[in-house]
């Protein structure tokens, strides 16, 4: 038997691991002098108050390693394969750590995702399109898939980006004066700036034109995905083609390890792009 393991960074939540058929790894989360486990003691309305009232800005750290090894030692020795999808290693150590813990283990499959939210989940979705091939084909069809995995998000303030160190002082004020809005993803890991537009109108554009550009997969749902509010993902996807619309099919809040640097009402899309 196969089991999935992903870390709470790819924002499925708890309630949707049995959609899913994976279990979370949460990661850590520091606020103030207080350790959360993200998405299990830590709820949206702590920390949004924390982040907006309090301007709070949440440090992450890695899983209860110990725990985990218990978790998939005992999937092993009962013979089942295990495959773990990690956020980033370049954003995260989470990655680096577990395949370290791992190393000599044989059923066990560390795959570093390149990104975070949404992307997880479209991986995960790939594992349970093969779960009747090979562990070792399954993978396979995860890495080629990754490659294709966009993700474009758009900011409502830059200054959360600023506050995580993602951004610069001197872009954060020329950016909020100007009123730009960077459409922000991933690049070979790293955290990425597609384009910056000036006016959340234009970046909304810059989206919607790029599941043409990009030729959306129609045979992947494209991920909604926002913080706090649904408003601006709401007025993302009014502006979008309707021959897209039936991919639409998960709403995501993203989870607060990803969230504190997007900010509150942030939004965008993840999809699977041509091969």
């Amino acid at each position: 038997m196969l089991k999935v393991f992903v870390d709470s960074g790819s924002s499925i939540k708890p309630d949707e691991a049995k959609k899913y058929n994976v279990e979370i790894i949460p990661l850590q989360i520091m606020l103030g002098d207080k350790e959360y486990q993200d998405g299990i003691d830590l709820s949206m309305e702590t920390f949004y108050h924390a982040l907006i009232d309090e301007k709070q800005f949440p440090k992450t750290s890695l899983p209860n390693l110990v725990e985990l090894e218990k978790k998939v030692l005992a999937c092993t020795k009962k013979g089942d394969d295990v495959i773990i999808i990690t956020i980033s290693s370049k954003i995260s150590s989470t990655n680096e750590s577990i395949k370290k813990l791992f190393e000599n283990n044989e059923h066990v499959r560390v795959i570093d995702s390149n990104m975070a939210v949404g992307g997880m989940r479209l991986m995960v979705d790939e594992i349970n399109r093969h779960r009747d091939e090979s562990v070792d084909q399954i993978v396979k069809h995860v890495e080629e898939l990754i490659p294709r995995i966009k993700i474009m998000a758009i900011p409502e303030t830059l200054e959360y980006l600023f506050r995580g160190g993602r951004l610069a002082r001197l872009e954060w004020l020329i950016g909020s004066m100007l009123k730009i809005h960077p459409i922000i993803g991933f690049k070979d890991g790293n955290v990425h700036v597609h384009a910056k537009k000036m006016g959340i109108r234009n970046a909304m554009g810059y989206i919607v034109h790029a599941l043409d550009e990009l030729e959306c997969d129609p045979n992947y749902d494209i991920i909604a995905s926002y913080t706090y509010s649904k408003k601006n993902v709401d007025d993302l996807v009014k502006m979008t083609d309707k021959k897209y619309l039936p991919q639409i099919n998960v709403y995501d809040e993203l989870d607060p390890a990803i969230a504190a640097h997007w900010g509150p009402n942030a939004f965008g899309f993840i999809f699977v792009g041509k091969k």
